[in-house]
């Protein structure tokens, strides 16, 4: 297995510390600066840290050194150094805590149990052990309607370990070696069986079976069922896999597939909106059975029911008479209590209530069940209007709140709470809900988007049975005993419905009516960071095309839980978001205990009280996901009351509380999709957590978790932050202060923190820097040698970053790194570096700088047509001639040998397909060529069998590639520029001790785009250079420009990072100092070699007989619309003729100049003579227009004059 490199030309004083194996604490004086001046803020440690050469992991300990104290339970004693590794660099569990400096050591512990790609696989695993059960118990029962007593119940659903399709999975203890990284060769899904019990009746007797299969699951990599999952690191390399690989994604038929986060609008949440003088209040419920909309709008006054079960718009008094509130004045109270302001405002609709001469409950219930929707479902079923309309209410129209035993007094309560909520917009328009706000956004995981999928065919395999076992039941003289238990087996509609999803993106669910497309991707494999990325992504359902501002913007609430810098530019800027670096996204929690606890926080029951009473003075309503479950006076009290028990464990840490104001509301939420993130609790002005936790985390006696269970550090959802009084700072706790953050670094997202220093960078230059970050080529895994991927660019030197910040440590970045510390001189040098362009040394380059692999991978099945006799329906492979010359680089077996080169025209592989001719199979030649002019290797060649049993060949090719001119490069702030030119060594201009820049950059670069985190990071990583430390550069702290200023000092450089350059060409010194020092540059994959296009003849479509179009067809440059503009207005019109016709698709016809129809053969068919044809030179597109308008019965004809007229 690869490993990753340690060190290139980069941390020369660390390495010569550490590798001699001196003792640490004799190195330790030469790292440390004195400390003296240092003010409170935070990484200021960082500078005192060696390099990551010199942690413990890497190097053995030397003896007489206390080792690291081991956790008491540890079971993975090997594994616990690995696991430790990133909470201290270049610390000892000796060394004293400072608690403002060390609290990010929470931060390695949180990621290894939640955040970046943690929430993907929870949310898989929720669905797996929860979500599936509950699917199953909601359809437990198939009823034959043929004989009732004759059913089916499925008793309990699990899914199996992961194995192949050919592994005979008849039993759950089938123990398979099958790997992820079998399946992406062989195109294999990495799915594993799906097994029910049922009971059902054979003949007149109870019968049961057990681990029956239904289908096949795709697995998440490295959730719960995973054959990855709890491994430690050193078994990754015997299963071909990356040890730091995040996983969260699928295999499907060979393919990378991640589930990309949807965001949403909160369901079973009340929304208040206005447009054009309407006020509503919308709310979706959704539910296991229904998805349905209800919305309780203003319109002129008066407040009506809006549902699409309803032919038009019921006032709603007349619903709420419906729901059983009798009285006017119940109904009156229930929506305005004892206010006049709102009394006067809703009296309207109670007499709108009496014009429509609805007075009782039966008088309201037959006024709704006249105006239902005909449903077809109970189509045929005869009920009366009055029951329709109760089981409408009951159950359709606010699904969400359930009604048991006809009790509407819930839902009539919810209605009013929305009636009264439309008529305080309409008093105060502040009161309207903001539909962009994070709090009102619910974001859907893979393991919700899988069980809508899974619900939806799990529905359709059970209909599939009853109508098989009623097909069974209706005939009337039955030869065997009725066996009901034998139609319950393997569907292939489950498997490959979820296959055909995963793999298309597309989500079609007929019974909610929803279609989605692209919510799966292919996994971006151009660098470890594009793979991780999209892991984070969160992709919005609105449409890319509006030029609406709103939901672009930067909202307030997103700080903490979503990126502020990585989003793309162009039509998706700001709809495609990413998750900041601590957040979670929750999955669902039981609502049972939650009630209970409300109660026992001393509420009263809402159903019980009066309007009067839930208006009154001081009272709030206490609601659950959006309902209203109970009435306290004493808000402040029940919520920290509340918060208390959450704090001891009582209540999952990720139920969120808190009060509204505006419309007097303590809301609880325990839904799933709320973004959250955790925070340090501060009590009486100090928090929590102190050093003596801090330091048990260290030695590894304390989780993560176990700060949670302590109340040392909860989390808050969006909600929950607005009512919170936060820290960013120790020092800015006061008496109000309710949380402190772990690090305010966190607020951007993996993506965005491997930008050195961001706070001193435009903001835009940032988020340009987040999109080119995906597109450096690095090393993308361990494994990235065993993989055959359709392309893959690999760097063949990288290096990992002198400044690098506390996320690319987190996140792993510097194991799998994407660029080079380049030598970089700002300075104008020659014509060639204008407009960003950059100046390279050519030694550089020879030596193997910026020089990259791209791999290719050329894929080809031999497929089988079973139409042909036997023995002869497959593809084969032919033998190659030895005559011809495109088969030298051949093997015997008909494929290309590994390690040839490959050049324009030479054949790979010698394919034959078989053919019917005359009743005999012939063999027809389907050879593959290389076509690319570049040459390149054979790399890999590998024979697989697919699930289909078809033998699959895969080609891996392999070029090496050099920096040229126009291949582009960008540093970590946004700076891209492509090579201007590759200049000698002997001409570049070098400093005192004789170092040559790599690169030379223009310094023009600098003033508009305001990249000062740049300049910073020069002078860092100079001073770590010089010093041998590794230095950081992360947001909102890092390495002090000053204390870098004085290592430069002490080393003799100036301070300002400036160095006296020498010319190489004329070798006088130049008139100024130029600004010389490391810079970490990265190779983006858009390299000239790949776009390069030209073309003198070549091929043509054949409709309209132009020159084809794209590079891949060797296709003609457009002289475009624009371009014809341009020499129009030139009055160049010979150079036009000549573009847009001669040398396109010049087209000779006849014409006849009496009637201005084409003929041919010198003969017009309409004149029936020859008499007035000429031969014209026309554009082929325009004689094909001409035909296809008299195909459509439109007769177009043409006018001739004379070129050069004679005047008489």
């Amino acid at each position: 297995m690869p490993k990753a490199k340690k060190a290139g030309p980069i941390g020369v004083a660390a390495a010569s510390v550490d590798i001699a194996n001196t003792p640490k604490d004799v190195s330790k004086p030469a790292s440390k600066r004195p400390d003296a001046d240092r003010t409170k803020t935070k990484d200021t440690s960082d500078a005192s840290k060696p390099t990551a050469e010199a942690r413990p992991d890497d190097h053995a300990e030397p003896t007489g050194q206390p080792g690291r104290r081991r956790k008491a339970n540890a079971s993975k004693e090997d594994d616990m150094e690995s696991l430790l590794e990133p909470f201290y660099y270049g610390k000892h569990v000796t060394d004293p805590i400072n608690t403002t400096k060390d609290k990010w050591n929470l931060l390695p512990a949180f990621l290894k149990v939640k955040g970046l790609v943690k929430q993907h696989i929870d949310s898989f695993n929720h669905l797996v052990d929860i979500e599936l059960k509950k699917i199953l118990l909601a359809n437990d029962m198939i009823h034959s309607e043929v004989d009732p007593r004759c059913f089916i119940q499925f008793t309990d659903i699990r899914v199996g370990r992961p194995c192949r399709v050919e592994d005979g999975s008849q039993a759950p203890s089938i123990n398979s070696d099958v790997t992820p990284n079998e399946c992406r060769l062989r195109d294999l899904t990495y799915a594993a069986p799906i097994f029910v019990d049922v009971n059902y009746v054979k003949g007149n007797a109870l019968s049961r079976r057990t681990d029956i299969q239904i289908g096949r699951f795709p697995l998440m990599l490295r959730s719960s069922r995973c054959v990855l999952s709890g491994r430690p690191e050193r078994d990754m390399g015997m299963l071909n896999e990356c040890s730091i690989d995040p996983g969260g994604y699928f295999i499907v038929r060979g393919q990378e597939k991640v589930i990309l986060v949807q965001e949403q609008l909160s369901k079973n949440r009340v929304i208040v909106e206005s447009f054009k003088g309407v006020y509503q209040a919308s709310v979706t419920s959704s539910t296991h059975y229904v998805k349905t909309k209800s919305y309780v709008l203003l319109k002129k006054g008066r407040v009506y029911l809006k549902h699409n079960a309803l032919t038009e718009d019921i006032p709603i008094v007349i619903v709420l008479r419906a729901m059983g509130v009798q009285s006017d004045h119940e109904i009156l109270l229930l929506v305005a209590g004892e206010d006049n302001l709102y009394q006067d405002d809703f009296s309207v609709n109670i007499e709108q209530a009496v014009a429509e001469g609805v007075y009782t409950q039966d008088q309201a219930l037959e006024y709704i069940g006249v105006r239902l929707r005909v449903d077809r479902a109970h189509f045929g079923q005869r009920r009366s209007p009055r029951q329709e309309a109760i089981d409408k209410l009951a159950n359709t129209i606010i699904a969400h709140v359930t009604v048991t035993d006809l009790n509407f007094r819930p839902k009539a309560l919810y209605l009013a709470f929305m009636t009264r909520r439309v008529l305080m917009a309409v008093h105060d328009p502040k009161l309207v809900d903001d539909r962009d706000y994070v709090g009102n956004k619910r974001l859907e995981l893979a393991g919700q988007m899988l069980a809508l999928l899974f619900e939806d065919l799990f529905k359709l395999y059970c209909t599939e049975i009853k109508r098989n076992i009623d097909k069974v039941l209706k005939k009337p003289n039955r030869t065997v005993q009725f066996d009901a238990g034998s139609y319950v087996g393997a569907s292939s509609n489950i498997t490959m419905g979820m296959e055909r999803a995963i793999s298309s993106g597309n989500w079609n669910l007929k019974r909610f009516r929803m279609e989605r497309a692209g919510v799966t991707h292919v996994l971006s494999r151009l660098s470890y960071i594009s793979a991780l990325g999209m892991m984070t992504r969160i992709s919005s359902q609105f449409e890319k095309t509006r030029k609406v501002s709103g939901p672009r913007a930067l909202q307030t609430s997103q700080f903490g839980m979503i990126c502020t810098s990585d989003t793309p530019e162009g039509e998706a800027c700001g709809l495609v978001k990413n998750l900041a670096l601590m957040t979670h996204i929750t999955t669902e929690d039981e609502e049972e205990p939650v009630k209970k606890m409300v109660f026992v926080l001393g509420a009263e029951d809402v159903e019980t009280a009066s309007g009067s009473e839930i208006y009154e003075k001081g009272a709030y309503v206490i609601f659950i996901n959006g309902t209203p479950l109970g009435l306290t006076k004493q808000p402040k009290q029940f919520l920290n009351g509340f918060r208390q028990f959450r704090r001891m464990g009582r209540i999952s840490e990720f139920v969120s509380i808190h009060i509204n104001r505006h419309h007097n509301g303590v809301h609880i939420a325990t839904d799933e999709g709320r973004v959250c993130r955790p925070l340090i609790v501060v009590e009486n002005g100090k928090p929590k957590v102190t050093a003596r936790y801090l330091d048990s985390l260290r030695k590894g006696t304390m989780e993560f978790d176990d700060f949670l269970s302590r109340g040392l550090v909860e989390y808050l959802d969006v909600n929950e932050e607005n009512d919170c009084n936060i820290a960013v700072y120790e020092n800015g706790i006061n008496e109000h202060t309710t949380h402190l953050e772990i690090e305010p670094f966190t607020i951007l997202g993996a993506v965005a923190g491997l930008i050195p220093y961001p706070h001193h960078n435009q903001s835009p230059r940032n988020t340009y820097q987040c999109a080119m970050g995906k597109q450096a080529i690095g090393a993308i895994a361990y494994n990235q040698f065993t993989r055959i991927d359709t392309l893959l660019y690999l760097m063949v030197y990288p290096q990992k970053p002198l400044v690098s910040t506390r996320t690319i440590e987190l996140v792993k970045y510097d194991k799998l790194p994407a660029g080079q510390n380049a030598m970089v001189a700002v300075m104008s040098y020659s014509g060639y570096d204008i407009e960003d362009a950059l100046v390279l040394n050519k030694a550089s380059v020879d030596r193997g700088f910026g020089r990259c692999q791209v791999f290719k991978k050329v894929s080809m099945p031999l497929r089988s047509n079973p139409a042909l006799p036997a023995g002869q329906q497959s593809d084969r492979l032919a033998d190659p001639d030895p005559e011809n010359k495109a088969h030298s680089k051949l093997d015997s077996d008909g494929i290309v040998q590994v390690g040839e080169e490959l050049g324009a025209g030479d054949a790979f592989l010698l394919r034959e397909t078989p053919v019917l001719a005359g009743g005999v199979v012939e063999f027809a030649r389907a050879h593959m060529s290389y076509k690319i002019p570049d040459p390149c290797y054979a790399d890999t060649v590998m024979i697989g069998i697919n699930d289909m049993n078809n033998t699959v060949i895969k080609i891996q090719t392999r070029q090496t590639r050099r920096p040229e001119i126009g291949d582009k490069f960008s540093s970590r702030h946004g700076q891209k520029g492509v090579v201007g030119i590759i200049a000698e060594q002997a001409d570049m201009p070098f400093n005192d001790q004789g170092i040559c820049p790599d690169i030379i950059m223009n310094p023009h670069g600098f003033p508009s785009r305001m990249t000062v985190g740049k300049m910073l990071e020069l002078i860092s990583g100079k001073a770590g250079v010089l010093g041998g430390t590794q230095e950081y550069g992360t947001a909102f702290g890092g390495s002090k420009v000053e204390e870098m200023a004085d290592v430069l000092i002490k080393h003799g450089f100036s301070y300002s990072g400036k160095d006296f350059v020498t010319s190489g060409i004329t070798g006088e010194s130049l008139p100024a100092y130029v600004f010389f020092g490391p810079i970490y540059y990265q190779k983006l994959k858009h390299m000239v070699m790949d776009k390069m296009h030209s073309r003198s003849t070549g091929p043509k479509a054949v409709l309209t007989r132009q020159p084809t179009e794209g590079r891949s067809r060797q296709g003609g440059l457009r002289l475009g619309e624009m371009e014809r503009d341009c020499l129009i207005a030139y009055g160049a019109s010979q150079l036009l003729l000549e573009r847009l016709m001669l040398s396109s698709d010049v087209h000779e016809v006849n014409v006849c100049g009496k009637c201005g129809m084409m003929g041919y053969q010198n003969w017009c068919r309409s004149c029936k003579s020859s008499g007035a044809v000429v031969k014209m030179k026309v554009p082929y597109a325009a004689k094909l227009l001409i035909q296809e308008l008299m195909s459509m019965n439109i007769k177009a004809s043409l006018r001739l004059e004379d070129e050069f007229p004679r005047y008489r």
